[in-house]
């Protein structure tokens, strides 16, 4: 996994609750084996019609915020089925960092295991960025040392995270990378069982 620790970026404001994981990627896309490739049908019934063609109101679809790596959101963002397809084809669109008042607990942890920081911050301050964002392109920088999340404007944001993810996604690491690192431990203990 890439890294994760500073991102700067205009946000995303997608100003829904409820964002199920059918909604983040619908079950026809669900046929690939790999990780990547899944970021063309993000969102898709909400960014193109039953033609194909872009739906231009919609969020992502406007060039001001086409590149950015934040998407900020509403409550419960990620319920619905458990699939990992769902951070899989947020990655894979380009987004690092999702920030919402709550998340589906199951999806959440998947993000940190895909290498993506999941932020939960208070209902109104997601309020606040969604309406800065929706008025015009808005930029923040996020910073996972600090946990803090800033604004163009000065606006400083203060978020918690589990230890355990910080350390992961500063280090790109996912849980067989974590686990390489007690590699000398788990050898000696096979080692000594080889032993009796």
């Amino acid at each position: 996994m890439k890294p994760i620790n500073i991102v700067n970026s205009v946000i995303a404001p997608l100003d829904r609750k409820n964002v199920d994981t059918d909604q983040i990627i619908s079950k026809e896309f669900l046929k690939r084996i790999e990780r990547t490739g899944f970021g063309q049908f993000l969102f898709y019934h909400w960014r193109f019609d039953a033609q194909g063609n872009e739906i231009s109101d919609f969020v992502l679809n406007k060039p001001e915020y086409k590149s950015s790596e934040i998407l900020v959101a509403q409550e419960n963002f990620g319920c619905g089925s458990s699939r990992e397809h769902a951070p899989w084809a947020i990655l894979d669109y380009g987004f690092r960092v999702v920030i919402a008042p709550s998340f589906a607990d199951i999806f959440h942890n998947n993000c940190f295991k895909n290498g993506i920081l999941p932020i939960k911050l208070a209902v109104e301050e997601c309020d606040e960025l969604l309406a800065k964002g929706l008025e015009k392109p808005y930029a923040i920088e996020v910073n996972l040392e600090a946990q803090t999340v800033t604004g163009e404007d000065g606006k400083v944001y203060n978020f918690n995270i589990d230890p355990y993810y910080k350390e992961m996604l500063l280090n790109g690491w996912d849980e067989i990378a974590l686990t390489f690192k007690y590699e000398d431990a788990i050898s000696a203990y096979e080692a000594k069982r080889v032993a009796y």
